[in-house]
């Protein structure tokens, strides 16, 4: 047995049994072992950007972790964006990153790189095999670190002689430390600020907070104090829709989130951290709230947040049972020239029961959190980490994690066009994956954003940085080109139909909406 063996062995008996794959030379020994180890199954994907979003999305639907095997230092740096992505979504990933042999690193040949200075900012631990022996104690401390603290990013660095040679046959235990839990101090401080606060009291959800056993105690503890409810602009996978507790959301806009927290004299963390503007912006705030208003940040993302609202609840004397919600009515399916409120209106429509909703949709789409609440039980997932061409590497995962449902990956046609090889990958692995393109032909939110930041009046040049002309892009062919279904609609009625049309078809669909 060599060592890429060992690694898949280990691998596989600590629980992964996916990976996402983009190999070279120096990674062919742990290919070659994916066939005599059995119990992985292994995903290609054309771009390093497509295989860290794809593991980012699998664990937030398998809350486990999945490998990536990227090819050296520049294989990973393609995959840079969508770890940081992973990283601000606490999604636990094993990267196994190949290397030049031991001896042939001295040599400094074409790809040889600073793999950890590569690494390190996007990881959380970083471990290099040095000889055969190595690989499997290693393997074995990469999944238990990727698993720990509620989700952490491990890169394994894998020499690839390290990978050939002889190695020997240990099993590896992996131990996950418990997460941590919250100081009753700070939990006793944010009863009594809730209490005393009431409805100018707001209780931040983050993490996994954000599933159905965290907003049912949320909507005790919020029935007890009559505070509001609210993430932080950003999820990384929240349960939502079909009378689930109703969880507000900061916008994204300054001057609306300001708005949105203007009243909030106590504003209580859990799973989440204070606040902030995503951008600096000439004369306007970086921290949101107001000055009057005191922060109780109880705990971080890592801990055990539903613990720590099992305490609060009863810390406020909240009912037992949960309040029932108010399920807004649905609206009806708009018709004529699509505009951002009749997609929102449309999308509140259509999603279909028990989907994972993939949100990528920045302006366009802008409306459809709030208006989903009224739909079908659903989960939506968010870019955490604000690098675009996070939707479509997303939802590959997460198709492959929950096969029994339905993905909704919503995007802007800037946005997809990071990523666009996801195409490819949910082909050949006929994911059932219904992509909605919205085709503005623009960075539409640079449109915003250059007037946000001062910079007005924009000349031609500025303005061609920000526009996609000149040719227009054509998604249906791009779509066709990779083997996934695609159709072109300009009308909302058009558009209602070629959506319920792709979910009644297993496998990839794709439908461009231009506007």
């Amino acid at each position: 047995m060599n060592g890429a063996e060992s690694l898949v062995r280990t691998l596989v008996a600590s629980g992964v049994d996916t990976c996402f794959a983009n190999p070279g030379t120096s990674e062919m020994h742990f290919v070659a072992a994916l066939d005599r180890v059995p119990g992985v199954r292994c995903v290609l994907g054309l771009f390093e950007g497509v295989i860290t979003g794809a593991a980012d999305g699998y664990w937030r639907m398998a809350d486990k972790p999945a490998a990536t095997l990227l090819h050296l230092g520049p294989g990973l740096a393609n995959g840079v964006a969508n770890l940081h992505n992973a990283r601000k979504a606490s999604s636990g990933i094993v990267n196994v990153i190949g290397e030049h042999a031991t001896y042939h690193l001295q040599y400094d040949a074409p790809l040889t790189a600073d793999i950890e200075g590569i690494a390190r900012p996007v990881s959380h631990w970083i471990g290099r095999a040095n000889s055969a022996a190595d690989v499997a104690v290693l393997g074995a401390e990469a999944v238990a670190a990727a698993m720990s603290n509620g989700g952490q990013i491990a890169s394994l660095i894998l020499p690839a002689d390290t990978a050939w040679n002889e190695a020997i046959d240990v099993a590896v235990p992996v131990s996950v430390p418990p997460r941590a839990k919250a100081d009753e101090a700070d939990l006793r401080a944010a009863a009594v600020a809730l209490k005393k606060a009431g409805p100018h009291g707001m209780l931040i959800l983050g993490g996994i907070a954000l599933r159905r056993r965290g907003l049912e105690l949320a909507a005790r503890i919020a029935a007890a104090t009559d505070c509001k409810l609210s993430n932080s602009g950003y999820s990384a996978r929240m349960e939502r829709g079909g009378g689930l507790p109703h969880v507000g959301r900061i916008p994204f806009v300054v001057d609306q989130a300001v708005a949105y927290l203007k009243d909030v004299r106590e504003l209580v963390l859990i799973g989440a951290r204070r606040p902030v503007a995503f951008f600096a912006y000439p004369g306007k705030p970086s921290i949101l709230t107001q000055d009057n208003c005191n922060i109780t940040a109880v705990c971080d993302v890592e801990a055990d947040l539903i613990d720590a609202l099992e305490r609060l609840a009863d810390l406020v004397g909240a009912p037992k049972n949960v309040p029932a919600a108010i399920v807004p009515p649905k609206p009806a399916l708009p018709d004529g020239v699509p505009t951002p409120d009749k997609i929102a209106a449309a999308m509140a429509v259509l999603i279909p029961d028990n989907a994972v909703v993939v949100d990528e949709s920045v302006t366009s789409g802008r409306g459809i959190f709030a208006a989903s609440q009224a739909s079908a039980p659903h989960d939506w997932l968010n870019n955490m980490g604000g690098s675009i061409g996070y939707s479509l590497p997303v939802a590959i995962g997460a198709a492959i994690a929950a096969p029994d449902r339905k993905i909704v990956a919503l995007t802007g046609d800037g946005s997809a066009f990071y990523t666009l090889q996801a195409l490819w990958t949910m082909a050949r692995e006929q994911l059932d994956v219904t992509m909605v393109v919205f085709a503005n032909r623009s960075y539409a939110i640079l449109r915003n954003e250059l007037a946000n930041v001062g910079a007005a009046n924009p000349g031609p040049r500025a303005i061609d940085m920000l526009t996609l002309d000149r040719p227009d892009p054509d998604w249906v062919a791009l779509a066709k080109g990779h083997g996934v279904a695609a159709v072109r609609v300009d009308d909302m009625n058009d558009f209602a139909r070629a959506f319920l049309a792709a979910l009644e078809v297993q496998g990839p669909q794709l439908i461009e909406l231009v506007f």
